[in-house]
């Protein structure tokens, strides 16, 4: 007889497809961890409050403990049960018997299972963060290394204006920054404790939630148990957070995808990531750029999963959550994998600096500068605008770059032009040029660089405040009963 079934009220057990159909288990087991650290602490929290003996609640724990202890070492087996809850206590009851039924005092698998997936993001939102500090530490490095080497950059995937690759790696890096900080909110999302609040209306019994929240480092309680129960905003946080951070990654792939084409040729991807092809033996294919791209299609997936299965729920709790098992504990993974992965590919990539260069260079990528240029000298911008777009034509018709334009040929255009303007139109003092805040100038680089090195620190120190559910385990199986 299994535990959580009709057969409490007197009933019979469930219809075994009824069991399969219901069951969480194959997909909660992966919440173990977490279920047995908030066991412990509203373990210990009913000892101290006198609701249970500490007798019997030290040998509960020992019990808790051997669980943990055999799923690390891969001994465990845990019995058919709904899910991983049920399974922990019926495997407490096989050595314990009636004595294991105190755990579940003061509980519900409402707010068990509350705090298990808070405790769960948490985790995964300190793994997070410690692979953006990795990648945006990476990409300040590299920006580093290749304030020198220009490219072009794009709008509309035409050849817009020269920038530095440096640039170009910060532009990268300000995306990740603001995944920092959807991580924060999430995590203040998570910052409240469910357990106590029980199936959805409290309970009579005189717990003490502040223990259980000191225990598990939770800074505030939940307001309202109703609200509680059926909260599942902080899930919907967390797949938009990995969600967003995964179109960042994306966007990222997707230039490296176009720039390690030959009709761009920038790049060159080393044998360590370059994928070949089963029939033509000269391919140097960039999978991994394009998995990182395709996987973030299945994070859009999971943040609508979670939206449409909470439209039109009523308030409390309705088992339709439960559904929410699958797209959350793949959510840490799946962002994880990929920002770890985009990190190891970008230190593979080698830029051909010279064909970078000659991009830029045999181009009219300069045009606004020089109307920039031209309009420092007191001409209006729109004027300097059309007078410079009519040089670019004259140097078209002729096949000449822009850098490469005669004093001759400019004043032919128009008398205004001066060899200082067309100092402009070399494509290194473009880049220069453009000094201020947030623009491609040396010092504006230099600047964006130091905030990527903060952010990462800021990430870094985010995810070490983090309290990590083996410290916790730790700390709980040698607490005070």
């Amino acid at each position: 007889m299994t535990i959580a079934k009709t057969a409490a009220s007197g009933g019979p057990g469930l219809h075994p497809e009824v069991l399969a159909f219901t069951s969480s288990l194959a997909l909660d087991k992966a919440l173990l961890t977490e279920d047995l650290v908030g066991s412990i602490a509203h373990l210990t929290m009913l000892s101290r409050t006198r609701l249970i003996p500490s007798e019997d609640a030290r040998a509960i724990r020992e019990q808790l403990v051997a669980i943990w202890k055999g799923a690390q070492a891969g001994t465990l087996v845990l019995a058919d049960e709904e899910d991983v809850h049920m399974a922990v206590e019926a495997e407490i009851t096989r050595v314990l018997g009636e004595r294991a039924g105190l755990l579940h005092t003061a509980r519900s698998r409402n707010d068990q299972v509350a705090l298990d997936l808070r405790l769960h993001v948490r985790e995964k939102v300190a793994e997070v963060l410690g692979v953006l500090a990795k990648l945006l530490e990476g990409l300040a490095a590299r920006a580093e290394a290749e304030r020198e080497t220009l490219l072009p950059s794009y709008t509309h995937r035409q050849r817009a204006q020269p920038i530095s690759l440096a640039y170009l790696l910060c532009g990268y890096g300000a995306m990740f920054t603001r995944d920092v900080d959807a991580l924060g909110f999430v995590l203040e999302q998570v910052s409240a404790l469910p357990l106590g609040v029980g199936a959805i209306g409290g309970t009579s019994l005189p717990i003490d939630r502040e223990v259980t929240r000191e225990l598990l480092r939770f800074p505030r309680l939940t307001m309202n148990g109703l609200d509680t129960v059926g909260d599942r905003d902080f899930a919907m946080d967390f797949a938009y957070a990995a969600m967003r951070s995964l179109l960042h990654a994306s966007r990222v792939a997707t230039d490296f995808y176009d720039f390690a084409s030959p009709e761009f040729g920038f790049v060159k991807l080393d044998g360590e990531i370059a994928c070949g092809s089963s029939m033509m033996p000269q391919k140097r294919n960039p999978d991994v750029f394009e998995l990182i791209r395709g996987k973030s299609g299945r994070a859009v997936g999971n943040l609508n999963t979670l939206a449409v299965l909470v439209k039109g729920l009523p308030g409390g709790y309705s088992r339709d959550l439960q559904e929410d098992r699958q797209v959350l504990l793949e959510t840490g993974p799946l962002l994880t994998s990929v920002l770890s992965m985009l990190h190891l590919a970008l230190g593979k990539v080698h830029f051909d600096k010279e064909r970078c260069f000659a991009a830029v260079e045999s181009d009219y990528m300069q045009a606004t500068d020089v109307a920039e240029a031209l309009a420092m000298k007191g001409i209006p911008f729109r004027t300097a605008y059309k007078a410079t777009g009519a040089l670019v034509r004259a140097c078209q018709e002729r096949g000449l770059p822009l850098a490469k334009v005669t004093l001759e040929l400019a004043q032919s255009v128009d008398p205004r032009f001066d060899a200082e303007v067309l100092k402009s139109a070399d494509p290194r003092r473009a880049v220069e040029r453009k000094a201020n805040a947030g623009g491609t100038g040396p010092a504006s680089v230099e600047k964006q660089i130091a905030e990527l090195k903060s952010h990462a620190a800021r990430a870094r120190a985010m995810a070490d405040a983090v309290p990590r559910l083996a410290a916790l385990f730790d700390s709980l199986q040698e607490a005070a009963l």
